[in-house]
Parts: C-alpha cells; sequence; structure tokens
C-alpha cells in the first residue's frame, strides 16, 4: 500500500468511528471506536468526549507490543490479558498506543475548565473484551489495539483530529 498524506482525522461521536482523509479528500480508512459513555461535551470532570477542532499532541508508545499497559503516559510493565483484567474489575485500561489531543478552539475545547490536554483526552488501545461501536470510555476515544497501532503508524503528531457529535 502506498502511504497517503493523512488530511485529518474524523471522529463521529454518533456513529462511534473513526475516519482517516488523506489530502485528496478520500477516505483511506475507517475504525469502529468507543467514546464517552456520558456523550459530548468539554467541562473538566465530566467524563465527556469533546467535540470540535483537535491536534495530535503527542504520540506515546511507539514500538511497544501490542497490549502494553499504560499508566500516566509511560509503560507500567504489565500487558494486558483477560486475566490481568479479571483482577482489576473496573481500571480504564490505555493501551498499545497513545494519540494525546489538543483543543484548537479557545474557550471550548481549549483553555480553562474545557482544555482537552488538561483532561488528557487521548485516542488509544483499550481491552479486547470491551466493546467497539457502543460509548463506554470516561472521555477518550478507545480503539482496538491493533488498529490503534495502525493508525500510530500512519498519522504524524500536529495531524488535525475533528470530533463531532
Amino acid at each position: 500500500m502506498n502511504k497517503s498524506p493523512v488530511a485529518r482525522l474524523q471522529i463521529d461521536i454518533a456513529r462511534q468511528h473513526l475516519e482517516l482523509f488523506a489530502a485528496d479528500g478520500a477516505c483511506i480508512r475507517r475504525y469502529p471506536v468507543s467514546t464517552a459513555a456520558n456523550g459530548a461535551g468539554e467541562r473538566t470532570g465530566s467524563e465527556c468526549t469533546p467535540r470540535g477542532r483537535h491536534r495530535i499532541r503527542a504520540k506515546i508508545g511507539g514500538g511497544a507490543p501490542p497490549g502494553t499497559v499504560f499508566k500516566g503516559r509511560r509503560p507500567n510493565g504489565e500487558t494486558w490479558t483477560p486475566r490481568l483484567a479479571a483482577a482489576h474489575p473496573g481500571r480504564d485500561w490505555i493501551l498499545s498506543r497513545i494519540l494525546w489531543l489538543c483543543g484548537e478552539e479557545s474557550g471550548f475545547n481549549r483553555g480553562g475548565d474545557v482544555d482537552s490536554m488538561r483532561r488528557y483526552i487521548y485516542i488509544h488501545g483499550t481491552g479486547d473484551d470491551q466493546p467497539m461501536g457502543v460509548a463506554r470510555s470516561h472521555g477518550c476515544i478507545r480503539m482496538r489495539n491493533l488498529d490503534v497501532i495502525e493508525l500510530f503508524d500512519l498519522v504524524a503528531a500536529g495531524a488535525p483530529v475533528v470530533i463531532v457529535a
């Protein structure tokens, strides 16, 4: 496959999918995702997925094995398994890769109590036991581990991300 330059990512909260668009406007990938159980919203503490224009501020985890567990954006030495998940029920798993988002709209998703970056809003992998296409996260955009690894390799830091409700 020839890599097309990615012009933007779009996350559709209602449809629970993420699309990659090339510079010519063609959709080159579509992935199922899981956004916030609490729906769309920008406020700190809301556990909602923020809307609007964002950028990928940082890419974290390149080269880590699938299922690598991250705490505080660092691998913690664990690898996700169903047994590990059963030992830690209710844990919000951040696995494999992290694409950390930064809001681009001052007063809406950037700054003050609506700042996506300070809310630690990521696109990240999650456990294999978590459904995609169903809103279940705490605000982030969850993906299958192999999907987020592929996405990570296709996009650059600074790539635009639009989140629509």
